[in-house]
Protein backbone atom coordinates (compact mmCIF):
# COMPACT_ATOMS: atom_id res chain seq x y z
CA UNK A 1 0.00 0.00 0.00
CA UNK A 2 1.25 3.51 -0.77
CA UNK A 3 2.33 5.50 2.26
CA UNK A 4 -0.02 8.48 2.13
CA UNK A 5 1.80 10.14 5.00
CA UNK A 6 4.73 10.64 2.58
CA UNK A 7 4.57 14.11 0.97
CA UNK A 8 5.84 12.74 -2.36
CA UNK A 9 3.15 10.07 -2.48
CA UNK A 10 0.45 12.65 -1.74
CA UNK A 11 1.91 15.10 -4.24
CA UNK A 12 2.19 12.68 -7.14
CA UNK A 13 -1.18 11.11 -6.34
CA UNK A 14 -2.68 14.59 -6.64
CA UNK A 15 -0.82 15.19 -9.90
CA UNK A 16 -2.04 11.86 -11.26
CA UNK A 17 -5.62 12.74 -10.37
CA UNK A 18 -5.30 16.16 -12.02
CA UNK A 19 -3.87 14.67 -15.22
CA UNK A 20 -6.58 11.99 -15.26
CA UNK A 21 -9.22 14.70 -15.02
CA UNK A 22 -7.50 16.69 -17.80
CA UNK A 23 -7.37 13.56 -20.00
CA UNK A 24 -11.09 12.94 -19.45
CA UNK A 25 -11.88 16.57 -20.29
CA UNK A 26 -9.86 16.29 -23.50
CA UNK A 27 -11.64 13.06 -24.42
CA UNK A 28 -15.01 14.67 -23.72
CA UNK A 29 -14.18 17.73 -25.84
CA UNK A 30 -13.14 15.51 -28.74
CA UNK A 31 -16.51 13.77 -28.71
CA UNK A 32 -18.82 16.65 -27.70
CA UNK A 33 -17.20 19.57 -29.54
CA UNK A 34 -15.00 18.17 -32.28
CA UNK A 35 -17.32 15.20 -32.99
CA UNK A 36 -14.27 13.03 -33.52
CA UNK A 37 -12.92 15.35 -36.22
CA UNK A 38 -9.54 17.13 -36.16
CA UNK A 39 -9.61 20.32 -34.09
CA UNK A 40 -6.39 22.30 -33.70
CA UNK A 41 -7.09 23.66 -30.20
CA UNK A 42 -8.45 20.41 -28.74
CA UNK A 43 -5.78 18.27 -30.41
CA UNK A 44 -3.08 20.56 -29.01
CA UNK A 45 -4.63 20.32 -25.53
CA UNK A 46 -4.69 16.50 -25.69
CA UNK A 47 -1.09 16.40 -26.93
CA UNK A 48 0.00 18.66 -24.08
CA UNK A 49 -1.76 16.53 -21.47
CA UNK A 50 -0.27 13.32 -22.91
CA UNK A 51 3.20 14.87 -22.75
CA UNK A 52 2.60 15.90 -19.14
CA UNK A 53 1.86 12.26 -18.24
CA UNK A 54 5.32 11.33 -19.50
CA UNK A 55 7.06 14.29 -17.88
CA UNK A 56 5.45 13.83 -14.46
CA UNK A 57 6.11 10.08 -14.57
CA UNK A 58 9.75 10.60 -15.47
CA UNK A 59 10.21 13.24 -12.77
CA UNK A 60 8.64 10.94 -10.18
CA UNK A 61 10.98 8.11 -11.20
CA UNK A 62 14.05 10.35 -10.96
CA UNK A 63 13.01 11.60 -7.51
CA UNK A 64 12.50 8.01 -6.37
CA UNK A 65 16.03 7.09 -7.56
CA UNK A 66 17.62 9.71 -5.31
CA UNK A 67 20.00 12.66 -5.24
CA UNK A 68 22.56 11.47 -7.80
CA UNK A 69 19.82 10.62 -10.29
CA UNK A 70 18.26 14.08 -9.85
CA UNK A 71 21.59 15.81 -10.51
CA UNK A 72 22.28 13.58 -13.52
CA UNK A 73 18.78 14.19 -14.86
CA UNK A 74 19.18 17.97 -14.79
CA UNK A 75 22.64 17.67 -16.33
CA UNK A 76 20.99 15.82 -19.23
CA UNK A 77 18.30 18.52 -19.50
CA UNK A 78 21.04 21.17 -19.59
CA UNK A 79 22.84 19.26 -22.35
CA UNK A 80 19.68 19.04 -24.46
CA UNK A 81 18.75 22.67 -23.82
CA UNK A 82 22.27 23.90 -24.66
CA UNK A 83 22.22 21.83 -27.85
CA UNK A 84 18.92 23.44 -28.90
CA UNK A 85 20.20 26.92 -28.09
CA UNK A 86 23.47 26.59 -30.00
CA UNK A 87 21.92 24.72 -32.93
CA UNK A 88 20.02 27.82 -34.06
CA UNK A 89 23.01 30.17 -33.78
CA UNK A 90 25.53 31.05 -36.46
CA UNK A 91 28.73 29.47 -35.23
CA UNK A 92 31.86 29.01 -37.32
CA UNK A 93 34.69 26.52 -37.51
CA UNK A 94 36.69 28.77 -35.20
CA UNK A 95 34.17 28.14 -32.42
CA UNK A 96 34.81 24.39 -32.41
CA UNK A 97 36.96 24.30 -29.27
CA UNK A 98 34.70 26.72 -27.39
CA UNK A 99 31.69 24.55 -28.22
CA UNK A 100 33.50 21.40 -27.10
CA UNK A 101 34.44 23.09 -23.83
CA UNK A 102 30.83 24.20 -23.30
CA UNK A 103 29.41 20.69 -23.63
CA UNK A 104 32.22 18.51 -22.30
CA UNK A 105 34.04 20.71 -19.77
CA UNK A 106 31.84 23.47 -18.37
CA UNK A 107 28.67 21.40 -18.16
CA UNK A 108 30.00 18.19 -16.53
CA UNK A 109 32.39 19.99 -14.16
CA UNK A 110 29.63 22.39 -13.13
CA UNK A 111 27.24 19.56 -12.23
CA UNK A 112 30.04 17.58 -10.59
CA UNK A 113 30.55 20.53 -8.23
CA UNK A 114 26.87 20.34 -7.28
CA UNK A 115 27.26 16.60 -6.68
CA UNK A 116 30.19 17.15 -4.27
CA UNK A 117 28.39 20.19 -2.75
CA UNK A 118 31.21 22.67 -3.48
CA UNK A 119 29.06 25.80 -3.54
CA UNK A 120 31.87 28.36 -3.45
CA UNK A 121 33.35 27.09 -6.73
CA UNK A 122 30.07 26.03 -8.36
CA UNK A 123 28.62 29.52 -7.97
CA UNK A 124 31.45 31.17 -9.94
CA UNK A 125 32.68 28.47 -12.32
CA UNK A 126 30.49 29.43 -15.29
CA UNK A 127 29.94 33.18 -14.74
CA UNK A 128 33.64 33.84 -14.03
CA UNK A 129 35.95 31.13 -15.34
CA UNK A 130 33.68 29.92 -18.12
CA UNK A 131 33.01 33.51 -19.16
CA UNK A 132 36.76 34.04 -19.58
CA UNK A 133 37.69 30.62 -21.00
CA UNK A 134 35.17 30.31 -23.83
CA UNK A 135 36.12 33.47 -25.77
CA UNK A 136 39.80 32.68 -25.22
CA UNK A 137 39.32 29.33 -26.94
CA UNK A 138 37.44 31.01 -29.78
CA UNK A 139 40.13 33.69 -30.17
CA UNK A 140 42.87 31.07 -30.44
CA UNK A 141 41.30 29.95 -33.71
CA UNK A 142 42.31 33.26 -35.29
CA UNK A 143 38.87 33.89 -36.83
CA UNK A 144 37.72 37.49 -36.10
CA UNK A 145 34.54 37.47 -38.21
CA UNK A 146 31.52 38.36 -36.01
CA UNK A 147 33.70 37.40 -33.05
CA UNK A 148 31.84 39.40 -30.42
CA UNK A 149 28.45 38.02 -31.49
CA UNK A 150 29.74 34.44 -31.63
CA UNK A 151 31.50 34.61 -28.25
CA UNK A 152 28.55 36.27 -26.52
CA UNK A 153 26.12 33.72 -27.98
CA UNK A 154 28.08 30.76 -26.61
CA UNK A 155 28.55 32.45 -23.24
CA UNK A 156 24.86 33.27 -22.99
CA UNK A 157 23.81 29.76 -24.00
CA UNK A 158 25.94 28.24 -21.22
CA UNK A 159 24.65 30.77 -18.69
CA UNK A 160 20.99 30.05 -19.44
CA UNK A 161 20.99 26.33 -20.22
CA UNK A 162 23.65 25.22 -17.73
CA UNK A 163 24.24 27.76 -14.96
CA UNK A 164 20.70 29.05 -14.48
CA UNK A 165 18.97 25.67 -14.80
CA UNK A 166 21.43 24.03 -12.40
CA UNK A 167 19.99 26.06 -9.54
CA UNK A 168 17.19 23.49 -9.43
CA UNK A 169 19.34 20.50 -8.34
CA UNK A 170 21.42 22.88 -6.22
CA UNK A 171 18.34 23.18 -3.98
CA UNK A 172 19.17 19.67 -2.75
CA UNK A 173 22.07 21.01 -0.70
CA UNK A 174 20.41 23.98 0.98
CA UNK A 175 20.47 23.40 4.73
CA UNK A 176 17.28 24.83 6.18
CA UNK A 177 17.15 24.31 9.95
CA UNK A 178 14.56 21.71 10.83
CA UNK A 179 14.05 20.76 7.18
CA UNK A 180 17.36 19.13 6.23
CA UNK A 181 17.15 16.66 3.38
CA UNK A 182 13.96 18.13 1.91
CA UNK A 183 15.56 19.67 -1.17
CA UNK A 184 13.59 17.45 -3.55
CA UNK A 185 10.36 18.90 -2.20
CA UNK A 186 11.69 22.40 -2.93
CA UNK A 187 12.46 21.32 -6.50
CA UNK A 188 8.97 19.86 -6.86
CA UNK A 189 7.43 23.05 -5.44
CA UNK A 190 9.27 25.33 -7.87
CA UNK A 191 8.63 23.15 -10.93
CA UNK A 192 4.92 22.74 -10.19
CA UNK A 193 4.37 26.42 -9.42
CA UNK A 194 6.26 27.76 -12.45
CA UNK A 195 5.02 25.14 -14.90
CA UNK A 196 1.55 25.53 -13.41
CA UNK A 197 1.78 29.26 -14.10
CA UNK A 198 2.57 28.55 -17.76
CA UNK A 199 -0.45 26.24 -18.06
CA UNK A 200 -2.74 28.63 -16.19
CA UNK A 201 -1.62 31.59 -18.32
CA UNK A 202 -2.52 29.51 -21.39
CA UNK A 203 -5.96 28.62 -19.97
CA UNK A 204 -6.80 32.15 -18.79
CA UNK A 205 -5.60 33.52 -22.10
CA UNK A 206 -7.88 31.17 -24.03
CA UNK A 207 -10.84 31.98 -21.77
CA UNK A 208 -10.51 35.73 -21.28
CA UNK A 209 -7.60 36.94 -23.39
CA UNK A 210 -8.39 40.13 -25.28
CA UNK A 211 -5.37 42.41 -25.00
CA UNK A 212 -2.10 41.24 -26.57
CA UNK A 213 0.87 41.62 -24.27
CA UNK A 214 3.68 41.59 -26.83
CA UNK A 215 2.38 40.74 -30.32
CA UNK A 216 5.81 40.87 -31.95
CA UNK A 217 7.51 38.56 -29.43
CA UNK A 218 4.78 36.21 -28.23
CA UNK A 219 1.51 36.66 -30.17
CA UNK A 220 -0.43 34.19 -28.00
CA UNK A 221 0.27 35.92 -24.67
CA UNK A 222 -2.32 38.34 -23.29
CA UNK A 223 -2.51 40.58 -20.25
CA UNK A 224 -5.53 38.66 -19.01
CA UNK A 225 -3.68 35.37 -19.34
CA UNK A 226 -0.59 36.74 -17.60
CA UNK A 227 -2.44 38.26 -14.65
CA UNK A 228 -4.84 35.33 -14.21
CA UNK A 229 -2.06 32.76 -14.57
CA UNK A 230 0.36 34.37 -12.12
CA UNK A 231 -2.31 35.06 -9.50
CA UNK A 232 -3.65 31.50 -9.81
CA UNK A 233 -0.13 30.06 -9.56
CA UNK A 234 0.52 32.26 -6.51
CA UNK A 235 -2.56 30.73 -4.87
CA UNK A 236 -1.27 27.29 -5.90
CA UNK A 237 2.03 28.08 -4.19
CA UNK A 238 0.22 29.03 -0.99
CA UNK A 239 -1.79 25.80 -1.15
CA UNK A 240 1.45 23.80 -1.53
CA UNK A 241 3.13 25.36 1.50
CA UNK A 242 2.65 22.06 3.36
CA UNK A 243 5.50 20.45 1.38
CA UNK A 244 7.89 23.32 2.15
CA UNK A 245 9.49 25.04 5.17
CA UNK A 246 7.42 28.15 4.35
CA UNK A 247 4.20 29.56 5.72
CA UNK A 248 1.37 29.93 3.17
CA UNK A 249 2.11 33.67 2.90
CA UNK A 250 5.83 33.05 2.37
CA UNK A 251 5.11 30.31 -0.17
CA UNK A 252 2.77 32.67 -2.03
CA UNK A 253 5.46 35.37 -2.13
CA UNK A 254 8.08 32.98 -3.45
CA UNK A 255 5.62 31.59 -5.99
CA UNK A 256 4.74 35.09 -7.19
CA UNK A 257 8.40 36.13 -7.61
CA UNK A 258 9.24 32.86 -9.37
CA UNK A 259 6.28 33.09 -11.75
CA UNK A 260 7.03 36.70 -12.68
CA UNK A 261 10.62 35.76 -13.47
CA UNK A 262 9.38 32.69 -15.30
CA UNK A 263 7.21 34.90 -17.50
CA UNK A 264 10.19 37.12 -18.32
CA UNK A 265 12.23 34.01 -19.13
CA UNK A 266 9.63 32.93 -21.65
CA UNK A 267 9.50 36.43 -23.13
CA UNK A 268 13.29 36.71 -23.49
CA UNK A 269 13.66 33.33 -25.14
CA UNK A 270 10.68 34.11 -27.39
CA UNK A 271 12.58 37.22 -28.52
CA UNK A 272 15.53 35.00 -29.45
CA UNK A 273 13.26 32.64 -31.39
CA UNK A 274 11.69 35.52 -33.31
CA UNK A 275 15.14 36.89 -34.07
CA UNK A 276 16.13 33.52 -35.51
CA UNK A 277 12.83 33.13 -37.39
CA UNK A 278 11.62 29.98 -35.61
CA UNK A 279 8.42 29.16 -33.72
CA UNK A 280 9.77 26.47 -31.35
CA UNK A 281 13.20 25.49 -30.09
CA UNK A 282 12.66 21.94 -31.34
CA UNK A 283 10.17 19.08 -31.59
CA UNK A 284 11.33 16.85 -28.75
CA UNK A 285 8.11 17.10 -26.69
CA UNK A 286 4.83 16.65 -28.55
CA UNK A 287 2.52 19.62 -28.04
CA UNK A 288 5.24 21.62 -26.28
CA UNK A 289 8.03 22.04 -28.84
CA UNK A 290 11.63 21.66 -27.75
CA UNK A 291 13.28 21.27 -24.36
CA UNK A 292 13.84 25.02 -24.02
CA UNK A 293 10.18 25.70 -24.79
CA UNK A 294 9.41 23.82 -21.58
CA UNK A 295 12.39 25.04 -19.53
CA UNK A 296 12.57 28.73 -20.49
CA UNK A 297 10.58 29.90 -17.47
CA UNK A 298 12.52 27.66 -15.07
CA UNK A 299 15.86 28.96 -16.38
CA UNK A 300 14.94 32.44 -15.15
CA UNK A 301 12.99 31.54 -12.02
CA UNK A 302 15.37 28.92 -10.54
CA UNK A 303 18.25 31.31 -9.64
CA UNK A 304 15.87 33.81 -8.04
CA UNK A 305 14.10 31.12 -6.01
CA UNK A 306 17.39 29.50 -4.96
CA UNK A 307 18.96 32.71 -3.68
CA UNK A 308 15.81 33.94 -1.95
CA UNK A 309 15.58 30.64 -0.05
CA UNK A 310 19.33 30.55 0.63
CA UNK A 311 19.41 34.12 1.94
CA UNK A 312 16.27 34.11 4.09
CA UNK A 313 15.96 30.48 5.26
CA UNK A 314 19.47 29.04 5.63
Amino acid sequence: MPDFTNPFVLLFTGLGGTLLLASLVGLGLRHAVAKGQPNAVIDNLVARVNAWWWMVGLLGLVFWMGRSAVIGFFALLSFLALREFLTITDTRRGDHHALLASFFLCLPVHYALIWVDWYSLWSILVPVYGFLLLPILAALSGDPKRFLTRAATIQWGVMVAVYSLSHLPALLDLRIPGHEGEGMLLIAFLILVVQGSDVLQYIWGKLLGRHKLSPTLSPSKTWEGLIGGILSATALGAAMAWITPFTPLQAAGLAFASCVMGFFGGLVLSAIKRDRGIKDWGHLIEGHGGMLDRLDSLCFSAPIFFHLVRYFWT
